[in-house]
């Protein structure tokens, strides 16, 4: 999926650059956040892991097999996520108050889903605009539903 030319731009020290940038783009200087980058095969992109309280996350890139073409955006939309994590766990503790913890519960499941899709295209939408006003590479990434399509053609 990967050139050889986007797999250099994968090398750490660009991605920390990101990192400092869209910190600062994204109000989240009082935060110290670090890049680990995975190196084995994983489903996923980027990821993000955050301790609130102490204003911490590290940001997890895949570096294996990413399925985005667009390693600035994973960035940035991964820095939305710390941006949004007080909200995002405040909903989810809601659930928690108004349909117990059986995530088994339809009620529950189904409010629960209805939320993830809404936080996720939120966030997604967010990315694309701060993309778009200050990204150095400005593509959109059509990794997971480009290879949908050329499943289909198999």
């Amino acid at each position: 999926m990967f050139d050889e030319e986007n797999l250099k731009s994968l090398d750490e020290e660009n991605l920390k650059s990101h990192i400092e940038k869209w910190k600062s783009i994204l109000q989240l200087k009082d935060w110290n956040i670090k890049l680990e980058l995975v190196t084995k095969e994983w489903r996923k992109t980027g990821d993000v892991k955050v301790d609130q309280a102490d204003k911490v996350a590290i940001v997890l890139i895949n570096n294996f097999n990413p399925k985005q073409t667009n390693i600035e955006a994973v960035i940035v939309h991964e820095l939305i996520h710390i941006k949004l994590w007080g909200m995002d766990q405040m909903i989810e503790n809601l659930f928690h108050c108004v349909y117990g913890e059986d995530e088994n519960d339809i009620k529950y499941s189904f409010a629960y889903t209805q939320f993830m899709e809404l936080l996720e295209s939120t966030v997604q939408d967010l990315t694309k605009g701060y993309v778009e006003l200050g990204a150095c590479d400005k593509s959109l990434s059509y990794g997971r539903i480009q290879k949908q399509a050329d499943d289909e053609w198999k």
